[in-house]
């Protein structure tokens, strides 16, 4: 076994939403610094798909039929994880949805539906695993914003109120906690090709905006999780709580592609 900073043997991560998108780069980014993962999810069958390849690399992963706007079912998914795996030290409150409409075709039900998901649930799964954080004598827990965290978005208007809203909450929940030894940092990710991009790759011109404005000049993928995975849950970060941290291939640095003459 390794000394590295990095190393998370024996430790044991919650990733909401962690059966596919960015989620499963996290779990898997998880497991391969040594951590086992708990999957908390409502469709399990997707699930267990995601566990047969954490395992694969070697740790122990379980999954949980997880409504995350149900109180209940996170409370009991915290007694069950800890009875399973025996603890909580890392969370990433990952579950979102998104409702894509001008702001004036947005029903209250609409609005409700988004921040009870990306913004309350977030909340209450944080409150859930402090308990078992606090007992243990500290943890790590991550919420997950988006490029919309800093820009408006003109479509998404619900969606874009919540990832400003959780940057936020970590800070709040960073500074709440820092004496309890529980970090709690944001990450943005920018357009990453996942399921839930898909309707948003589908406007015209918009995938070739994005490269272009882009400085690595492609979209992200999952598996770009996995490092701000293992700085985040580990050591290496014990000294980094409150912050935002941007994996975007430099979109949110840059006003516009341009290489001028010389």
């Amino acid at each position: 076994m390794s000394s590295s900073a990095f190393d998370l043997y024996g430790k044991v991560a919650v990733v909401t939403g962690g059966n596919g998108g960015i989620g499963v780069g996290f779990a898997r980014g998880f497991a391969k610094s040594g951590a086992n993962v708990a999957i908390w999810s409502r469709n399990i069958e997707k699930s267990a798909k995601a566990v047969a390849e954490l395992e694969s690399l070697g740790i122990r992963a379980v999954a949980f039929k997880v409504d995350v706007n149900n109180r209940e079912d996170i409370d009991q998914a915290v007694i069950d994880t800890v009875a399973q795996l025996g603890s909580i030290d890392i969370l990433v409150a990952n579950a979102g949805i998104n409702i894509r409409k001008k702001p004036q075709d947005f029903s209250k039900s609409d609005w409700k539906d988004v921040l009870d998901t990306n913004l309350t649930a977030v909340f209450e799964c944080c409150q859930a695993v402090y308990p078992e954080m606090k007992k243990r004598g500290g943890g790590k827990i991550i919420t997950i914003g988006s490029m919309t965290s800093i820009f408006g978005f003109g479509i998404t208007p619900a969606y874009a109120a919540t990832k400003g809203a959780v940057v936020q909450l970590a800070k709040s929940l960073a500074v709440a906690w820092g004496a309890d030894n529980i970090q709690v940092n944001a990450v943005l990710p920018g357009w990453v090709k996942t399921e839930m991009t898909t309707q948003s790759r589908s406007i015209p011109g918009l995938e070739q905006q994005v490269m272009q404005r882009t400085p690595a000049n492609r979209w992200g993928t999952e598996s770009d999780f996995e490092g701000v995975a293992a700085f985040l849950g580990s050591a290496a970060s014990d000294f980094v709580t409150g912050i935002a941290i941007p994996v975007d291939g430099g979109f949110s640095g840059t006003l516009f592609i341009f290489d001028p003459p010389i």
